[in-house]
């Protein structure tokens, strides 16, 4: 297939090849075939991924599938990077439901769109800089724990492993129904949990969450404490003004932990690796035993703060 690009330097219509449209698939270019649903996609956004995930794929579908179904991708380059990959994963997962991954994948070469924000440095950088808000997300744990008692152990759970909400609460929940089943140590064994074991629950397709190293005393608190849901949480806090910034604690926990972990370190304890990188470190015990030593010293410190 042959798009027609215009040239704004020099006013003339150039060619340029870009993949060719899998007409055989029965969706036509720039319309979809009279057999899909939306209804239908939804569902499947949500039977196979969280219900965060989910509704923000279908949002993103919703909005920029014309651009798929078009061949032209070059409206994401007008987005900022936070935007882009969120169009561009919802695109992606989108084109996989219609059978035409491979052009979408074409498409996304042929513009050169990246699929990052950044390079590795500019991550490392924007970490160090956030360091600069430190003292207002201690200053809003430091609030939540005060105004909110029942959520006191549950926050210092997200401080110590820099988990995201959902994997904090659904690890949370774990070692509460385990303990109570006297099943804890199939979790939590040496101070480590051990979230690979329960894949359905902490490998997901995007996001992921292998491992986390916690003290002893404050699995004791998680097991002397009530089970909690998203809505709870959400309404403890908004019932007493207090905005939700879990996201930030995430983000506070890797900045912190810059003075006890390297880059990749960090990368590795929060699920930014593949399962073949994960599976080839965690069983080098020297390698772990070290990496452990380090991250429970620097919770520590963090727990103090």
């Amino acid at each position: 297939m042959v798009f027609l690009a215009f040239s704004h330097r020099k006013g003339l219509k150039v060619r340029s090849k870009l993949p060719r449209w899998p007409s055989r698939l029965g969706h036509r270019l720039g319309k979809l075939s009279n057999g899909f649903s939306w209804g239908e996609y939804r569902s499947f956004l949500f039977r196979k991924y969280s219900r965060s995930v989910a509704s923000t794929y279908f949002s993103y579908s919703k909005s920029f599938h014309e651009l798929l179904l078009s061949g032209d991708l070059s409206r994401l380059r007008l987005l900022s990077d936070e935007k882009r990959l969120h169009a561009m994963k919802a695109l992606s997962c989108f084109s996989k439901y219609l059978g035409i991954y491979s052009f979408f994948r074409d498409l996304v070469k042929s513009y050169d769109l990246k699929w990052s924000s950044g390079n590795s440095d500019l991550v490392i950088i924007r970490r160090l800089l956030r360091s600069r808000s430190d003292d207002d997300i201690r200053d809003w744990i430091s609030t939540v724990k005060r105004k909110v008692p029942r959520l006191s152990t549950f926050i210092d759970f997200m401080v110590a492993t820099g988990l995201r909400k959902n994997e904090s609460l659904n690890s949370y929940n774990l070692i509460i129904d385990l303990s109570r089943r006297n099943r804890l140590e199939e979790y939590y064994l040496d101070q480590t949990l051990e979230h690979f074991k329960f894949h359905q629950i902490f490998l997901r397709p995007t996001k992921k969450a292998f491992i986390s190293f916690v003290h002893e005393e404050m699995i004791d608190n998680i097991v002397d404490s009530e089970k909690l849901t998203d809505p709870i949480i959400n309404k403890l806090l908004q019932r007493r003004g207090i905005k939700l910034r879990f996201a930030d604690i995430r983000e506070y926990w890797a900045s912190m932990m810059t003075r006890h972990l390297s880059v990749a370190e960090i990368d590795f304890l929060q699920g930014r690796v593949s399962s073949n990188v994960f599976m080839t470190n965690y069983f080098n015990p020297l390698l772990i035993r070290d990496l452990k030593t380090r991250t429970l010293k620097g919770i520590r410190k963090l727990l103090t703060l």
